[in-house]
């Protein structure tokens, strides 16, 4: 909107770059172009403020498709005035010399034009597709047709507007009926769900199968060798008993040849003295031999080998011969 400032019997007008500008004084025109200051009576003036700005113009209509089916056609359209001077002619932009306000709404009725030749392309287009056809390539035909129809419009041509750009954000069926042709899909997902889930667990029990066999003949493995090792052990054992059964029987044996040799060393050293005593007492025994009863008597008495005599009784019998031998002896 154009700043405009009254001073007594003259106005002032200062316009956005963005915002064309026609002065027309006494039915001439007096000043043309953007950006525009310039100093002006009330009385004979008339205005114009185009914008040249691009607008945007959000569309939204239902549109029915070759098979009976309603769908929703969400969009946007960005336009520009292009000429100035023809859109001011064909279109009120007129604006009141003293405030700077449109006298009229010269957008909205731009806009409702936009709308309808909009939507008459796009329905015009849907009526001739299927309803899969319109959800699955509407968007992109739609954008095109009506990006087409509308450069093309004579009508938009001979206003001064050009079009920029056409967007359609969504082409959208019933809820129930965009509901139903969803359920294919989410069975189809669902089932690739299932059967993902059934394949990891399918692999998550393979693999703890696998998991549980390893362990398994880790235990057999551990067992085996358990088994070689109380083996081995049971043989060391052996061995060792073995060993020290043959070393104890050899010490057994050398004991006893020691023993063995003792005792024969014993026996012959006995042999020895015995049979050297058994002389002596032959020698003895012999030399005894040769003496006479009394003197070996005698002779025992002397050597003390006599028990010990309680009570002696002599008699003549045996006082005698002592007597004459002890004399013969002097």
């Amino acid at each position: 909107m154009a700043d405009i400032t009254r001073f007594r019997l003259i106005n002032h007008l200062r316009a956005n770059p963005t915002t064309h500008v026609r002065h027309l004084r006494n039915g001439k025109l007096a000043h043309d172009g953007a950006g525009q200051a310039f100093w002006f009576r009330a009385l004979n003036s008339s205005l114009s403020e185009i914008p040249i700005d691009d607008r945007e113009q959000p569309l939204l209509f239902h549109g029915r498709t070759q098979d009976f089916q309603d769908v929703a056609v969400q969009a946007t359209v960005t336009y520009r005035v292009t000429d100035p001077a023809l859109a001011a002619s064909r279109l009120d932009f007129g604006i009141d010399p003293n405030t700077g306000q449109w006298r009229s709404t010269p957008l909205e009725q731009l806009g409702g034009l936009l709308t309808e030749l909009a939507q008459q392309t796009a329905l015009d287009l849907l009526a001739r597709m299927t309803l899969t056809e319109a959800l699955s390539e509407g968007m992109t035909a739609l954008r095109t047709a009506v990006g087409t129809g509308l450069r093309e419009d004579a009508r938009l041509t001979g206003l001064g507007i050009g079009v920029e750009d056409v967007r359609v954000v969504a082409v959208r069926a019933e809820r129930d009926v965009e509901k139903a042709l969803q359920t294919p899909t989410r069975e189809m997902v669902q089932q690739a769900a299932d059967k993902a889930t059934y394949e990891r667990r399918a692999l998550a029990v393979e693999r703890e199968r696998s998991i549980a066999e390893n362990e398994l003949q880790n235990q057999i493995e551990l067992a085996r060798r358990e088994e070689q090792l109380v083996n081995q052990r049971g043989q060391n054992e052996r061995t060792r008993a073995t060993e020290a059964a043959a070393a104890g029987q050899i010490e057994t044996h050398a004991a006893a040849g020691r023993q063995r040799a003792l005792a024969e060393a014993e026996a012959d050293a006995k042999r020895v003295i015995g049979a050297a005593e058994a002389a002596a007492e032959k020698a003895l025994l012999d030399a005894y031999a040769e003496l006479d009863q009394g003197t070996i008597l005698a002779m025992a008495i002397k050597q003390g080998a006599l028990p010990e005599i309680g009570t002696l009784n002599l008699t003549p019998d045996l006082i005698t011969p002592l007597l004459t031998k002890l004399t013969e002896q002097r």
